[in-house]
């Protein structure tokens, strides 16, 4: 019974202690962080603007991880202007209008329940008479994108919102009206929200072409939904072009009749969104396709509801408090880790629960309550639960620099494990180099490199350490980094294909998020090999300079070069690609590195690429040499397939290139 108390009394004995012995200065000052704390762990989303990007970025995840999936829906179709009908018409901005009239007057006769229009008429053209004169014979219900000069000033000028007006005029009747086709996008420029319905504008487009009572005022979250099938997408699109022949457009006329048509642009680097599944899917979306979720959300009724704020100030509460409480208790680590992990699963897990519920959790402080409840355990707990001595908090931080956390502290404790004069080890390398640096640094003042320099630095050293690597070095802009010293593990060979993948993925996310005024930044290139290095101190006795050396260094660093000429971001040798593994690999073929003469096999990460084709490909090299010509007419289908795979269509360019069997020699 005794023990049973002991955890209590503790608590009791602590707290009671802070209460007579801190003084009333420290006391107040312990308040504050308390509140400061609360605070946080409620508003950690409105007003704490670091906090908020983290929160957004949890948000997504969660609204990506609980979307539904759903087959094609079949009440809504798009009709698109895209980049070939851009070649067609010869014309990109504005749009061709005489295809549109066509497209109108034909879809008109194919009795579609609604027809909106995602695009600005603000400007005179020749062909606006026809135009005007399809609409106006419009017998299906047709709403036309409007926007304001008051709502849009450094998108519209004067003279177009004159010339939208005017239009207007010629063109409205029962069945033609303006709408609002405004989008809000938050300050980083996801489209999580439905607009505010403004005073000075028609209704929004989706409300104009299906009127719901419960979306009137609505400003929650958009639901947006993947698709079951990844090749089949959520809504049908079909290019314009097809409907402006009457008779290649009634081979359609079942896509159409009945289901709410929304005609706009679907155009590489124009109109084009992120949401909240970009940052997993890497995939952008059309304006069009954000109203055609919009208006699926409506027909479903599924307006969201937010979490309310009693609930969320309870819970705020409810984490400082705990954090209180677990910092004054008195027990060792593992008797401390079944209530980290319960409240671990507590405060983590209730915004994944609101979400899966079908609660909208845009506003929900996830991150903020763990803030709050770090700052509330700092405030009350003591200084026994700080680090060790000064030295070792040194060293550690030192060592850290370059070893992930974990083999820094085994290290400390085992020194011997850090080999001071080399030794030979077989490694994975990994080498990175962003692709134009050098000429964009002398473009740029040279504080602003600094400033991107670390920062791109920083984050492909965090992925190197987060999957268990060590820095070896940086060369300008290069990282270079190796897996399997100074202490090697079974999964090395999957940590360095992962992290070397990662750390392409972060040099994009970094090309995205550049200042104003920045000129565009290339793209990071990766090498990964493996093979037998000299790894130690290199230095003397006194300074650690931990590094490797050898011809598997070397091999990497061509492997890194060699994905500009391959019109690749990774690519790896078969014997890293081997001990991997991953089943996420594809052959690319035989090369002749840079300054080397024998050939290497070369392969390529590609999670995104179907295994059927990975497949297929493997197949296809197999029979080059035994049935050239075959070979390569499936792999020329193959390219077809996937027409922005420049990769794929290099691999295909350095077999024509050479004789049966041989390797492919880069310059």
């Amino acid at each position: 019974m005794g023990e049973n108390r002991k955890p209590a009394k503790s608590w009791l004995y602590r707290a009671t202690r802070i209460l007579q012995d801190a003084g009333r200065w420290r006391l107040i000052a312990t308040a504050a962080v308390l509140l400061i704390a609360l605070l946080c762990a409620r508003f950690s989303w409105d007003y704490v603007p670091v906090i908020r990007d983290a929160e957004r970025s949890l948000y997504d995840f969660r609204m990506t991880a609980f979307a539904p999936r759903v087959d094609q829906d079949p009440r809504i179709v798009l009709v698109v202007y895209n980049d070939q009908t851009l070649i067609a018409t010869r014309k990109r901005s504005p749009l061709d209008r005489a295809l549109l009239a066509k497209a109108l007057r034909n879809l008109d006769t194919l009795r579609p329940k609604s027809i909106g229009i995602d695009i600005l008429i603000d400007q005179p053209q020749d062909e606006d008479a026809e135009l005007i004169a399809a609409l106006r014979a419009m017998k299906t219900p047709t709403y036309l994108g409007y926007a304001g000069i008051t709502d849009n000033v450094d998108q519209i000028i004067y003279e177009q919102q004159q010339y939208l007006e005017s239009f207007f005029k010629a063109v409205s009747t029962e069945k033609v009206k303006p709408s609002s086709i405004r989008l809000e996008a938050d300050a980083d420029n996801v489209m999580r929200s439905w607009p505010a319905q403004l005073a000075t504008l028609p209704t929004i487009l989706v409300q104009a072409m299906a009127p719901s009572p419960a979306f009137t005022k609505y400003r929650g979250s958009i639901r947006y939904r993947l698709p079951a099938d990844p090749d089949r997408p959520v809504f049908a699109s079909f290019p314009i072009d097809l409907f402006a022949d009457p008779a290649v457009g009634s081979a359609f006329a079942d896509q159409i009749r009945g289901r709410h048509v929304m005609i706009g642009g679907d155009i590489v680097d124009n109109d084009q969104f992120e949401t909240p599944m970009s940052a997993q899917t890497g995939k952008s979306m059309i304006g069009l396709e954000v109203h055609a979720n919009m208006l699926a959300q409506s027909l479903d009724g599924a307006a969201l509801t937010r979490v309310p704020g009693w609930l969320l100030w309870g819970i705020a509460f409810l984490a400082v408090l705990a954090a209180g409480f677990t910092s004054l208790t008195e027990l060792r680590w593992y008797a401390l880790a079944p209530y980290l992990i319960v409240q671990a699963i507590l405060f983590g897990g209730l915004p994944f629960w609101f979400q899966s519920s079908g609660w909208d959790t845009q506003g929900v402080p996830a991150i903020g309550w763990a803030l709050g409840w770090i700052l509330a355990f700092a405030a009350v707990g003591s200084a026994a639960r700080a680090v060790g001595s000064q030295q070792r908090r040194f060293a550690q931080s030192a060592l850290g620099k370059y070893l992930p956390r974990d083999i820094a502290a085994q290290i400390l404790q085992e020194p011997e494990k850090l080999a001071l004069h080399g030794e030979k080890r077989a490694i994975f390398v990994v080498f990175t180099d962003l692709e134009g640096f050098t000429k964009l640094s002398h473009a740029i003042a040279p504080e602003m490199v600094a400033q991107l320099l670390n920062r791109y630095l920083d984050s492909l050293s965090d992925v190197v350490l987060a999957h268990g690597g060590t820095i070896d070095k940086f060369v300008g802009d290069a990282v270079v980094a190796f897996w399997g010293a100074p202490i090697s593990r079974p999964d090395d060979g999957m940590n360095a294909a992962k992290a070397a993948y990662a750390m392409w993925e972060a040099g994009e996310a970094f090309r995205k998020d550049i200042p104003d005024g920045v000129p565009p930044i290339g793209k990071t290139r990766v090498g990964l090999h493996y093979g037998e290095a000299i790894v130690g101190n290199f230095g003397g006795e006194g300074r650690i300079q931990y590094t490797a050396l050898g011809d598997s260094m070397n091999t990497a660093a061509r492997l890194e070069a060699a994905n500009k000429s391959l019109h690749s971001n990774m690519m790896a040798s078969r014997e890293a690609m081997e001990r991997s593994g991953l089943e996420w690999w594809r052959p690319m073929g035989r090369v002749i590195l840079r300054g080397r003469a024998k050939p290497v096999e070369i392969f390529e990460p590609v999670p995104d690429f179907p295994a059927s084709d990975r497949d297929h490909l493997t197949t296809i090299l197999k029979r080059v040499e035994e049935d050239r010509a075959g070979a390569l007419q499936d792999l020329i289908a193959l390219v077809m397939r996937h027409p922005q795979d420049t990769a794929l269509a290099h691999l295909l360019y350095r077999i024509e290139q050479t004789e049966d069997g041989d390797a492919y020699v880069l310059g």
